[in-house]
């Protein structure tokens, strides 16, 4: 009989809002034995000089398996798949090549105009939420700068400081961006294979 050994997930991260973000949500969206563990990089370019390197010398505990998680902005890259087939690439080369890659379109803030309801707890304005069935605001993975359509809705959110609040009020359920789906049933998917 094979026992299965308690998974544990990695995150290496573009940054450290994204940071904030995922310790709020991950355990909204699955039930872990081992509480994941979450490496936030300097940026994109920090990220992806370095996290092959992580990938390379990571020394696994042997009471567990690990599974690697990448996540970074798209950013307006005109090549989703391309950028995200070279992060999978690396995982490739770096002994890795089950890690799940997942980009955010565009950013961050994608994820958070996608529950406005969350933006609006956080911010103690009710208002917010109705907005999410504007047709901007049904699909906000498609504007092209959100963090700037972020602030002209809230004046005061800061990247960093506003992450940790506004996702303590997020609902992977009503989430309306499709980068934050892929992400929430990639991890799932990684979470549940054998």
């Amino acid at each position: 009989m094979t026992v299965t050994k308690p998974v544990q997930l990695v995150f290496l991260l573009e940054e450290p809002s994204m940071k904030n973000t995922l310790q709020e949500i991950i355990p909204r969206i699955v039930d872990l034995d081992v509480p994941p563990l979450y490496l936030a990089f300097e940026g994109k370019h920090d990220l992806e000089l370095n996290f092959p390197r992580k990938l390379q010398g990571w020394q696994s505990p042997p009471d567990r398996e690990i599974r690697f998680v990448i996540v970074r902005d798209n950013d307006g890259h005109p090549r989703c798949m391309k950028l995200k087939n070279r992060l999978k690439d690396l995982c490739i080369t770096n002994g890795h090549p089950q890690a799940l890659v997942r980009l955010v379109c565009q950013e961050l803030e994608s994820w958070f105009l996608g529950d406005l309801e969350a933006v609006g707890k956080a911010f103690d304005n009710k208002k917010l939420s109705g907005l999410q069935r504007q047709v901007k605001f049904r699909n906000p993975d498609q504007l092209t700068k959100p963090s700037k359509e972020l602030l002209r809705l809230v004046p005061d959110y800061q990247k960093f400081g506003s992450s940790r609040t506004i996702a303590q009020h997020m609902d992977p359920a009503r989430n309306r961006s499709k980068s934050f789906e892929m992400f929430v049933a990639g991890i799932r998917t990684l979470v549940n294979a054998t």
